[in-house]
């Protein structure tokens, strides 16, 4: 897969599907990011085909023929502008709202604050888990997407997994490192089995949870090794670690970043994301936050030219500027939204 630059456009849940079908208001949308610079375009999250996946019906699917050929008209339109674009499975597990009556399934019953929640998945519904998202994964190369991103982050199905809070198992799906990193072991090696040796397979993980920004998945360097190296080898191409902050260090002891560990401990290419460029706190259901203490924007040139990450993805911002990219690289951004470019970015071009 060739990028035309080294931005990528984060996912972002819009809930802008009526019915799980893509419109071509969705289509305008990312076209609109593609025109702007955007080199890889990763949607927002697209549930499985099970209802209990997610709700609301809302956001959207690749399950049946009108959502596919909805999303068959979005990838045409980021096409046309020169960018790739990656459609990201979605599972909210124990994370899913119930309000139309569904119950949610995860690990064990338990979502990210501790508090029962739905029920523990079987270990015989585990294969069939599985091939939900080996089916999704097919109907997206129908759809003509680039590549699929897997979303194992922020307290969601394949997360609960891996993280011990949420997963307290006691099959061969829980316990250990090893136990946990299983079932998303077994999700990436059935995509891969349906899209081929050769369709690019990204996985999204973090440490921090929506509710938990503290938590963490891996204490340490040995123990991110251990979750990332089996995802590798089962068939993961690109990682994409989630971080609130790209420019802080990941654990005690080294200035590198999750991204750069990441990319240390495996080798592979490295999506960066983390409040690029923003210097005000994400406050879901807000239109304001607190100030943080921003990185200044050389720190971006900086990571990349030391190899911590090869691409660089940017969320909020292109929300508020579909062209952000390009007024990056034209250097016209001064003055907008507080957030002041510099010229040597355009390394990342």
């Amino acid at each position: 897969m060739r990028i035309p630059n080294r931005f990528a456009m984060a996912p972002m849940t819009r809930r802008a599907s009526p019915g799980g079908v893509p419109g071509t208001d969705v289509a305008e949308y990312y076209a609109r990011r593609a025109a702007g610079g955007v080199g890889l375009i990763i949607t927002e999250g697209v549930r499985l085909a099970d209802p209990v996946a997610a709700w609301p019906h809302s956001i959207p699917t690749l399950a049946g023929a009108d959502a596919v050929a909805g999303w068959r008209a979005v990838t045409d339109a980021v096409h046309a502008h020169g960018s790739v674009i990656a459609a990201q499975l979605w599972h909210q597990g124990a994370e899913r709202d119930d309000s139309d009556g569904l119950q949610p399934v995860s690990p064990s019953g338990v979502n990210s604050v501790g508090a029962a929640r739905g029920r523990a998945l079987r270990g015989d519904e585990l294969p069939g888990l599985a091939a939900q998202y080996a089916q999704a994964a097919r109907n997206a190369v129908e759809a003509g997407f680039d590549a699929v991103e897997l979303h194992g982050a922020h307290g969601y199905l394949l997360d609960e997994f891996l993280w011990d809070r949420t997963n307290q198992r006691t099959d061969g799906y829980g316990g250990s490192v090893a136990a946990r990193t299983r079932f998303p072991v077994e999700v990436v090696a059935a995509v891969r089995a349906a899209v081929g040796p050769d369709f690019p397979i990204i996985y999204r993980f973090s440490q921090w949870k929506a509710n938990a920004y503290d938590a963490r998945i891996a204490e340490d360097p040995a123990q991110l090794e251990a979750i990332l190296g089996p995802l590798v080898t089962a068939g993961v191409d690109v990682l994409h670690p989630s971080t609130r902050r790209h420019y802080l260090p990941a654990f005690p002891g080294s200035d590198l970043s999750l991204a750069g560990w990441t990319r240390k401990i495996t080798g592979i290419p490295v999506i960066g994301v983390g409040s690029v460029g923003l210097a005000t706190e994400f406050r879901p259901g807000r239109r304001d936050g607190d100030i943080i203490a921003a990185a200044p924007v050389e720190k971006v040139v900086e990571q990349f030219t030391a190899g911590e990450f090869d691409i660089v993805a940017v969320g909020r911002a292109l929300l508020a500027e579909p062209a952000w990219v390009n007024r990056l690289r034209d250097n016209s951004l001064d003055g907008f939204a507080g957030y002041h470019a510099e010229t040597a970015l355009a390394r990342l071009y």
